[in-house]
């Protein structure tokens, strides 16, 4: 049983890190993974809107709600705004 705990533990840490994926662009391991699954060219942004305007492409194209795109769209633009809004 405490392994399982370790190891939940381990992946929730692992999910969260950050990574630079160039471009001053950090993104967490989750939020590449689900841009992976939908094929969105994160590496290609040249800034956090870049990324966002193209993961609403793909929302705004279809019907189909994809709730994993759209808390990965939400966290980047949470991001975006803290990062990048004068205050």
């Amino acid at each position: 049983m405490n392994n399982d705990i370790d190891n939940f533990i381990s992946n929730i840490i692992n999910d969260n890190s950050y990574q630079d994926i160039g471009n001053g662009i950090m993104l967490t391991n989750r939020e590449i993974e689900v841009l992976k699954r939908y094929d969105i060219d994160y590496k290609s942004s040249n800034n956090l809107k870049e990324l966002i305007f193209k993961i609403e492409d793909i929302l705004n194209d279809t019907d189909i709600v994809f709730e994993d795109l759209e808390e990965v769209q939400m966290s980047i633009s949470e991001r975006d705004y803290y990062e990048n809004t004068n205050k």
